[in-house]
């Protein structure tokens, strides 16, 4: 069987720096620049170089450098790694949004692509026309297009606003019409982009239904998250990339144990989240450090069993005098959510913020075996889906042994993540 997808030595590159202006130029800076010129072509000419190692090309960028893979048919395959990694412009590559610099792409099928929130839309068109536009960009014919249109407008849950222009529409809007249009218009290969992460957490769970019943049917899916568990529970292989380079391709377990090694090497218990790799895309950056405290106020990510810890943020929330609800999930090394930590589930109530702020959350006692686990963290005003801050995996901590129990002994981690205590006794 022919890959759908086949990359040889795939690269892209990109020319930093910002452009001039076509504007007013004054007559000195017309004079050194051509001044300038002159004098790198002689120095071409003569064989020499203009920055010292022999190129006068020292603001290229290379977004991808020689990456090779296949993808068959009917595979589900995770793109993983750090922001700037090289994720998104190979998925442009394939998706024909743009041009490699060098290398060969094969891609065998019609293309569907989610890639950012309003990709493929005319702001000034309504949601019904969109819907037509987009199928009309995948090759369908109008008659196809009515075949589908229903199911479509069903999936989005988006009837109430089909005839509103879509420049009106909020992301969470945006991505939910997109993504029926892009699922239901079914061609042979979907990629999605992250996009999922602005969706609220009932259409995301649509979203991966939908996912694994177009994977079901043949069609390939590429899909780029850095959710570990949503990889996990949908992907059978993971690539890698790192610094435009494919760093691993293969088994979906090996893949993620990879790329969160590497992530978690230099951890500390503090983390500064300003440019943090796993805040989902199209988010304000709410999350701006990160500590977690032991029971001697120490910042550490080396924690016990049963000991007291603080989580401390340093947030800023884009409106003044707004009130926001926090949210940390406790999450295994393998992304699986443990437990929940939420001021919606406390006695607390959401926190208002104004400005620059530090919130703390206190946990008495830590219910953890020994293993490592991470803080996945979310925070946004109430009722508001898709208008807070998420980071996936903010910060990775250790738990070592320690007595829990009150006997002495410590637990080991094969009893099962979680400690609590209990009494026992004999009913006579």
């Amino acid at each position: 069987m022919k890959p759908a997808i086949r990359v040889d030595n795939l690269s892209k590159r990109y020319r930093l720096g910002t452009s001039k202006s076509a504007g007013y130029r004054t007559l000195r800076e017309t004079i050194t620049e051509s001044a300038a010129g002159a004098w790198h072509g002689l120095r071409r000419r003569l064989g020499g170089s203009v920055n010292g190692n022999g190129s006068d090309r020292d603001d290229a960028f290379w977004a991808l450098k020689d990456v090779s893979f296949e993808v068959q048919p009917g595979e589900v395959v995770g793109i993983i790694g750090r922001n700037g990694a090289g994720k998104s412009t190979l998925l442009k590559i394939i998706g024909r949004i743009t041009e490699p610099a060098s290398g060969r792409l094969e891609v065998r099928g019609r293309v569907g692509s989610l890639l950012e929130v309003g990709t493929g839309f005319h702001p000034e068109l309504s949601g019904r026309e969109n819907i037509y536009l987009n199928g009309s960009i995948l090759g369908m014919k109008r008659s196809e297009i009515e075949k589908k249109f229903d199911a479509i407008v069903a999936f989005s849950e988006m009837e109430q606003f089909l005839d509103t222009p879509v420049k009106r529409y909020s992301s969470g809007m945006f991505v939910r019409l997109a993504f029926a249009v892009a699922a239901n218009l079914e061609p042979e290969i979907l990629i999605v982009d992250e996009v999922l992460a602005v969706g609220d957490v009932a259409f995301q769970k649509k979203c991966l239904g939908k996912i694994n019943e177009v994977s079901k049917c043949g069609r390939t899916v590429l899909f780029v998250s850095h959710n570990l568990g949503m990889l996990r529970s949908l992907c059978n292989s993971i690539l890698l990339l790192g610094n435009g380079r494919l760093v691993f391709q293969g088994d979906c377990e090996k893949g993620l144990d990879h790329y969160s090694r590497k992530l978690d090497s230099t951890t500390t218990g503090e983390v500064n989240l300003i440019t943090h790799p796993r805040r989902r895309n199209g988010r304000p950056s709410i999350f701006h450090k990160i500590s977690v405290y032991n029971e001697d106020k120490e910042i550490t990510d080396q924690l016990h069993c049963g000991e007291p810890i603080t989580v401390e943020f340093q947030v800023a929330p884009i409106l003044k005098n707004t009130k926001h609800h926090f949210c940390i999930k406790v999450e295994d090394s393998m992304g699986a959510t443990l437990f929940t930590l939420a001021t919606f589930l406390s006695d607390s109530g959401p926190i208002s913020l104004d400005r620059h702020e530090t919130v703390t959350c206190k946990i008495p006692e830590l219910p953890l075996s020994p293993g490592r686990y991470s803080l996945s963290l979310e925070v946004g005003p109430p009722h508001i889906p898709g208008d807070g801050d998420v980071i996936d995996q903010a910060v990775w901590f250790d738990v070592h042994p320690a007595p829990f129990h009150g006997n002495g002994q410590t637990p080991p981690s094969s009893i099962g993540p979680f400690l609590v205590r209990s009494c026992w006794d004999k009913v006579s």
